[in-house]
Formats: C-alpha cells, sequence, structure tokens
C-alpha cells in the first residue's frame, strides 16, 4: 500500500487560490475508523464556508465532508463494514477531497449497488439534509405547502422530489427560467422568480392569502426578512445555510410582531449523531432513490485538482443540481 496520497489542504483561510493539491501522508485507521479510497466527492456550500473561515478549523486542514468509495481498511472495533465495501458518508471530520479519508466509521454507511459512486457522493449529505429537514425538523404531511429557497440547487432538487413523493406542495426560489424549469421538472408545485417577482406576494396568492406553515431557507441573510413574512401564526422558520451570508443582529421581537413565530438554526449532527440514526436516514434516501422516487441530477463536474473552479462556480450561482469532484 502507497504511503502517500494527494489531497487539498489549506494553511490559511482565504479564495479558491488557498486550495493547494498536494501530498499528505495516507492515514492508517485507528479502533473505530475507516479509511475510504474515494471515487468521487461532493461539493456543499459548507465547504467555501470553511475555506474562507466563516466557520473556523485549525490550520493547515484539508475540506469536504461528502464521498463515495471503496473501504480500504477497517479498525478493530469496526463490525458494520469491511475491507471492499461499497460505502457513502455525508459527515465526520474535514478531509474528503482526497484520493482517501479516514473517518469515525459510525459516519459510514454501505451503498447500494443500485446508486453509482458518482450519485453518493453527490446525495449523502444534500439528501441526508433533505431528510433531517423534511422528516425530522419539521415533519411534513399530505397535503401541506412549503416555501423551499434556491430549489434549483442540489439541496434543492433533491427537496422538489422528496416533497412531491410525499404529495407536498413545494414553492421553489430560483433566479432564472431556466431554473424554475428545471425545478418544475424535479417536482416542484410553482417556482417564483426572486429576481423579477415579489416572493411574499406570490405566496400570498398562490396559497390565497393562508401562508405557509414552515419556509425552508439556506441562503441566510438576504432573504431572511421576506422568510419570516411567507409564515402563517406560528410558523416555523427553518434556516439551515448561510450561501448570501450569515443572519445576524436578530432583534426576538420580530418574531413576536410577525405573528408568534418559531425559528430553528438546525444542523445535521445534531440530528444523526449516531450510527443507528445516520444509517436511518441514509436508508430513508437510498430507498427513495432506488425507487426511482428521486434521481440525483449531476450538473457539474470538476477534476479534483481543480477544485478552485468548482467553487468559484458555485459562489457565483453559476452551478444547478449537484456538483461531483472526480479522481480519474
Amino acid at each position: 500500500m502507497t504511503t502517500k496520497i494527494k489531497a487539498i489542504r489549506l494553511a490559511k483561510n482565504g479564495g479558491p487560490e488557498v486550495m493547494e493539491w498536494v501530498d499528505i501522508p495516507l492515514a492508517t485507521p485507528k479502533a473505530n475508523e475507516v479509511l475510504v479510497r474515494n471515487k468521487a466527492v461532493g461539493l456543499n456550500f459548507i465547504d467555501i464556508y470553511f475555506r474562507d473561515g466563516l466557520y473556523p478549523g485549525e490550520l493547515p486542514h484539508g475540506l469536504g465532508f461528502e464521498g463515495a468509495g471503496v473501504v480500504e481498511a477497517v479498525g478493530a472495533e469496526v463490525t458494520h463494514l469491511q475491507v471492499g465495501d461499497r460505502v457513502a458518508y455525508g459527515q465526520g471530520p474535514l478531509g474528503a477531497y482526497a484520493e482517501a479519508h479516514c473517518l469515525p466509521a459510525d459516519r459510514v454507511v454501505l451503498l447500494p449497488d443500485s446508486i453509482s459512486f458518482e450519485e453518493g457522493a453527490a446525495m449523502m449529505l444534500k439528501g441526508l439534509t433533505v431528510q433531517y429537514l423534511f422528516r425530522q425538523t419539521y415533519r411534513l404531511e399530505p397535503g401541506q405547502t412549503i416555501l423551499f429557497h434556491a430549489a434549483a440547487g442540489g439541496v434543492g432538487l433533491i427537496a422538489c422530489q422528496w416533497a412531491k413523493a410525499l404529495g407536498v406542495k413545494l414553492i421553489g426560489t430560483t433566479s432564472s427560467a431556466e431554473k424554475a424549469e428545471l425545478a418544475k421538472a424535479n417536482g416542484a408545485w410553482e417556482i417564483i422568480n426572486y429576481k423579477t417577482e415579489d416572493v411574499v406576494e406570490r405566496v400570498r396568492e398562490l396559497t390565497e392569502g393562508q401562508m405557509l406553515p414552515v419556509v425552508y431557507d439556506g441562503v441566510g441573510a438576504a432573504t431572511w426578512e421576506r422568510s419570516l413574512d411567507c409564515l402563517q401564526l406560528r410558523g416555523l422558520m427553518v434556516s439551515y445555510g448561510n450561501a448570501s451570508g450569515a443572519v445576524t443582529g436578530v432583534n426576538l421581537g420580530i418574531l413576536a410582531q410577525k405573528g408568534s413565530l418559531y425559528v430553528t438554526r438546525p444542523m445535521i449532527s445534531s440530528y444523526v449523531p449516531t450510527l443507528e440514526t445516520m444509517q436511518a436516514a441514509a436508508t430513508e434516501l437510498f430507498d427513495l432513490v432506488t425507487a426511482g422516487q428521486i434521481k440525483i441530477n449531476i450538473g457539474q463536474r470538476f477534476a479534483l485538482k481543480d477544485v478552485a473552479q468548482a467553487h468559484k462556480a458555485l459562489a457565483a450561482g453559476e452551478t444547478t443540481g449537484a456538483t461531483i469532484l472526480t479522481l480519474d
């Protein structure tokens, strides 16, 4: 076995240029860890947050949480995985941007043969995000209507399909007619182009003045106020991301003024803290994919060594669906 692998590392926070393609030692798994030889790696906005320093990490460090590949080595205490298994992961320590990644075994699940490595890398963090948003943070029921921002993104397209599978009417927001068409093709009930339409007024029209029980907002600062204005009395605002910047300086009195609203800022780690909860969430996701109710839309592929280009495209809103990083 080789003792070195290629990986992306950063010695300082900053723009895409701080990511370096370097040689690092190949890790040996500890008792409760597995070493995964990556076949494909996922790209997510959280990677940008760690790169630019919005989310702090002890430098130097790697990037990436999401990938799929083959188990190359297992620790002595690992019982649910063995060498040669096809696996995927969407949680764990930073470092998925590498030819191989060593991580706690309870963050890794078996990948069904019917799901490709590229699909696995494109769906784990994003799919598990939709699982905890729709099935745990606010458990959606058939017939409900919801608002989901950035409906044509990697998380958004899975959300559109999952909502349709649940019998839920998803109103999505996008920035262009092309993205609107993509979201509708993936199951969105209606789409609002936030550049040409008033989101709140359009929601009021679509719901005949009833507004919404829940809004899912991964955009952050730019959509915070309008998201609150789309809610019913005692509605729930789920702020799960910061694509436009973090929501800061919130006056809790606004929640009272706008109808005794609830707000949560969830993180995936709080919803899948154990192997059992991780496996349950992944199984629900895999079953929908295997049944054809969710199709993983891979809009872009970049070589892992060219990840700076991928970060630029994601930050500029130039991507649709999921973006994966390849190792061929």
